[in-house]
């Protein structure tokens, strides 16, 4: 078994577990509400909530350095082709803008295959494009660091996404993805109460 399978297994079975948790929890505090103080109760859950994980993360993330691997900058995936980028750019998609105006695809697998194999193997069978940014020096550093698009400066933005162990973000990523899983299951258990209210 490789390193991100059995790291996608630990995050579905984590997610399952906060999930029936936070299910388990915001049921019993409204079974005896009415409507107007169970809708009052979900809504203010979830805004206290979002803001002290998103508080969190950021804070979190503050504390962490780029460890200079380079890899985000020579492994950037996509389920779009540059083709459709261009497409949703033109339709005013500002994240697929920033994407073309950085990234560019390779010629061919034999290009990437090489730079995070175990990501490689977790993506077989399914449908993806694999992007690198033309300026990253051989040191991977980047000449317009002070001016890299917003999508650089807040790479990684997603605590529960994969990350090469080499990542300065790892830590990060270990300790805000618990608080992550829980406020995508908050918002997923609270939305679907608010739709039956």
């Amino acid at each position: 078994m490789s390193y991100l399978n059995d790291k996608l297994k630990l995050l579905k079975k984590n997610y399952e577990m906060i999930f029936k948790d936070s299910y388990s929890q915001i049921d019993s505090a409204v079974c005896n509400l009415s409507e107007h103080d169970c809708k009052i109760y979900l809504e203010n859950r979830l805004k206290k909530f979002k803001n002290e994980a998103v508080s969190f993360i950021n804070d979190l993330k503050l504390k962490s350095k780029c460890s200079g691997c380079g890899i985000c900058c020579r492994f950037a995936v996509s389920e779009y082709s540059y083709n459709e980028l261009e497409q949703k750019a033109k339709k005013g998609d500002n994240y697929a803008a920033q994407f073309i105006s950085i990234f560019v695809p390779y010629d061919s697998p034999d290009e990437y295959e090489n730079i995070f194999p175990q990501y490689i193997k977790l993506l077989s069978g399914q449908k993806y494009y694999v992007y690198h940014c033309p300026k990253v020096t051989e040191d991977n550093k980047c000449p317009e660091y002070d001016n890299r698009p917003q999508i650089c400066k807040d790479f990684p933005d997603n605590p529960a996404g994969f990350l090469p162990p080499s990542c300065g973000f790892m830590d990060w990523k270990l300790k805000s993805e618990p608080v992550w899983l829980k406020l995508r299951a908050e918002i997923e258990i609270i939305n679907y109460f608010l739709e039956k209210i």
